[in-house]
């Protein structure tokens, strides 16, 4: 993996982990799923610097699916009688 792309990727997405993800799991498109690269020269290139490359060009975009927040109501407790 060439450490200049990854410098550039770092910038288009600043995390980190969102970054392994995301290359990881296009690489496994390109592999496993017979995907085709989204540029155009990748003769000299490794699998993960087509999908850093293709990245850091725009062709690959990315959202964050996030939670709602949950509302927590309290529950009563019930009263033991004796």
């Amino acid at each position: 993996m060439n450490s200049e792309l990854c410098k550039q990727a770092l910038e288009k997405i600043p995390n980190p982990h969102v970054l392994i993800n995301l290359v990881s799991r296009r690489v496994r498109q390109l592999t496993i799923g017979g995907g085709r690269p989204l540029i155009a020269n990748t003769a000299t290139m490794g699998i993960a610097d087509i999908a850093l490359t293709e990245l850091i060009e725009g062709k690959m975009d990315f959202e964050l699916n996030t939670p709602e927040p949950v509302a927590v109501v309290p529950v009563k407790k019930k009263r033991k009688r004796a």
